[in-house]
């Protein structure tokens, strides 16, 4: 998807039919997200923020994920993803937000959370009628393609959060 800013200027083009303001919260992916979305000139109309928080201090401190939530569940987990979305959208201006939250590999994977393991969180407020959600997703391949994947399901699922 890094070559392909379709997806990108689609989701930013839905957003400003609909005067949608957006920010990310990013682990495993570390900013893929927000760089494809402002990569595209005039972004700025449509992207508030986005946080990229790797450690578990960070989406702590950063985003508000309680710390015993992140020790009782895991980073990669869908409570965790859920409170990502949540904390983005409360320390922002935006409307909707996304997170992600996966093990991209090669290593750090478990029997119960291998690697290719993603969570996506999305939460919605502002204009929109408050709703928080989480996704799990399995993607296949090396780190690369995992987190290209993760790219492309968090934009589809703002896509479809946005269309209804």
């Amino acid at each position: 998807m890094e070559d392909d800013t379709s997806e990108f200027a689609a989701l930013l083009d839905a957003c400003r039919a609909r005067g949608l303001r957006l920010a990310t919260a990013e682990s495993c992916t570390g900013g893929l997200i927000a760089a494809g979305l402002t990569a595209i000139a005039g972004s700025s109309d449509v992207v508030e923020c986005g946080f990229v928080t790797y450690s578990n201090a960070a989406k702590t401190a950063l985003l508000g994920v309680p710390a015993p939530m992140i020790a009782a569940h895991g980073a990669v987990s869908e409570a965790v993803a859920r409170a990502m979305a949540v904390g983005a959208l409360a320390r922002s201006e935006a409307d909707l937000a996304v997170s992600v939250t996966g093990i991209a590999g090669p290593g750090g994977g478990s029997e119960s959370k291998p690697v290719g393991l993603v969570w996506l969180g999305l939460a919605r407020g502002g204009r929109l009628a408050p709703h928080a959600e989480a996704r799990r997703c399995l993607f296949g391949g090396d780190r690369a393609a995992v987190r290209a994947a993760s790219v492309v399901a968090a934009v589809a699922m703002l896509r479809a959060a946005i269309a209804g």
